[in-house]
């Protein structure tokens, strides 16, 4: 089965609120898509200092940030797990890739007014916290396109460079 994203989908006819917030995550899946494509064993656990995170831990953060952004549209609350899962690379990838086109499609073609009514949530035990859509934009969907930024700059210290044929611009890799 193909992933999402190895190009950018055709664009929406109008700018409408939705559409422009599902650009904006197709945007950040294209990208994503090519600075995860291929990453080794070595890539994996590159981390630029002891401090830092390892790829693989930046890839497990944008998934985590990624159901996040596919709980929104639906005003569900986000509650990380005690015990969350480990996931191989290609499963955090997958997983990834089809949040991110899931949220894209759910809020593709909606309204300003109807954008008003999703809900960034988040449930720590007893406790709610409750945030308009807009911080999912300065938000999770930023902090993503952040860290997979750090994922091309990481993979190419480590010696495996982004597919150099890459055009975010266009949303399609150049011939």
């Amino acid at each position: 089965m193909e992933l999402p994203y190895k190009e950018i989908p055709s664009y929406p006819v109008d700018y409408s609120a939705g559409n422009v917030v599902s650009r904006m995550i197709d945007g950040l899946g294209y990208r994503y898509y090519w600075a995860t494509e291929g990453l080794t064993e070595k890539d994996l656990a590159y981390k630029p200092s002891k401090d830092g995170r390892t790829i693989l831990e930046t890839l497990e953060h944008i998934h985590t940030l990624s159901n996040n952004i596919l709980l929104a549209p639906d005003t569900k609350a986000f509650e990380k797990p005690r015990n969350p899962p480990k996931y191989t690379y290609g499963e955090l990838r997958a997983f990834t890739l089809k949040n991110l086109n899931a949220a894209s499609n759910k809020v593709l073609g909606k309204s300003s007014k109807e954008l008003e009514n999703f809900k960034v949530i988040f449930k720590q035990r007893d406790k709610t916290f409750e945030f308009p859509y807009w911080n999912m934009i300065n938000g999770m969907i930023s902090d993503c396109i952040h860290h997979t930024g750090q994922i091309v700059l990481m993979r190419r210290a480590s010696g495996n460079p982004q597919h150099g044929k890459v055009n975010v611009f266009l949303g399609k890799n150049r011939d």
